[in-house]
């Protein structure tokens, strides 16, 4: 089984994997959350919060846009790796709590922002019922979580089994680690759990495909088709294939803004070799 420094090292790995189908699938859901983010910041701005910040990667732009900025983890090697950015950011703070069972103030934060954690939580409903307790009147959830019957998904049973795991290593030649993926849901399933915590989905997108070996030997070429396939399935009956979806919810009785009713940008992410 993995440690906390491991696969907190395993999240830097990813964004800047020499494979180019997994930096693109981690590099494309970053910059779709940065987007999200900006499109649907509420009007007040005074706390932020992210539940399981991981490597930290989105807590300088919280900190940019958000007068005070909480990072809560159950695990403290992931607050631990977090820790450098208070340095840079005076108005970041860290906190030790278990979203299932919170004690951070109810009502008090303008945006949280909950990305690749639900899938590792037995009961994502006490999670997201807790998430949205937390939200302000006004307040904005962003949410991303694998989906459950993504390509990539699905070969991850069998990728990490005892065996072929060592082999799926010597491909990539770079860490390689079990997802720790034990609650995956369907994007009905979300919008269920979502809609009895309180909580109506404004917007809602999928980004990243994967299709194996393709993934692992066909390079640039590729990653290329698997983006032309990404695109076109996610307008289809065979969207459930792509790997991340993303929600941005408000209390059901929150009025609609704007933003809400915009598209969603397109993200270009560059990958080099």
């Amino acid at each position: 089984m993995a440690t906390d420094a491991e696969l907190v090292d395993l999240q830097r790995t990813l964004y800047t994997s020499r494979n180019p189908t997994r930096r693109w699938l981690h590099v494309t859901r970053r910059a779709r959350i940065h987007e999200l983010i900006r499109q649907h910041l509420p009007a007040a701005r005074g706390r932020a919060l992210e539940v399981g910040p991981g490597s930290g990667v989105y807590l300088p732009l919280l900190a940019e846009l958000f007068d005070e900025v909480v990072a809560s983890d159950i695990e403290p090697a992931y607050l631990h790796s977090a820790h450098a950015l208070t340095a840079v950011h005076e108005n970041l703070s860290l906190q030790i709590d278990d979203i299932t069972a919170t004690t951070l103030p109810a009502g008090s934060f303008d945006l949280i922002l909950c990305s690749e954690v639900i899938e590792h939580i037995a009961d994502s409903q006490a999670a997201l019922r807790n998430l949205a307790g937390l939200l302000a009147p006004s307040g904005v959830l962003v949410l991303s979580t694998p989906q459950r019957y993504s390509t990539l998904e699905l070969t991850c049973r069998i990728a990490f089994l005892p065996g072929i795991l060592q082999l799926v290593r010597s491909v990539y030649r770079e860490a390689v680690l079990p997802t720790g993926h034990i609650n995956l849901l369907t994007g009905a399933e979300v919008r269920s759990q979502l809609s009895a915590a309180g909580l109506a989905v404004r917007a809602e997108d999928l980004s990243g495909l994967y299709l194996p070996l393709v993934a692992e030997f066909g390079g640039r070429t590729g990653l290329r088709a698997t983006q032309w396939l990404a695109h076109h399935l996610s307008t289809s009956r065979l969207r459930g294939l792509l790997w991340t979806q993303y929600f941005v919810a408000r209390h059901a009785t929150s009025p609609r803004r704007s933003s809400d009713a915009r598209p969603a940008p397109a993200i270009h992410c560059e990958v080099t070799t």
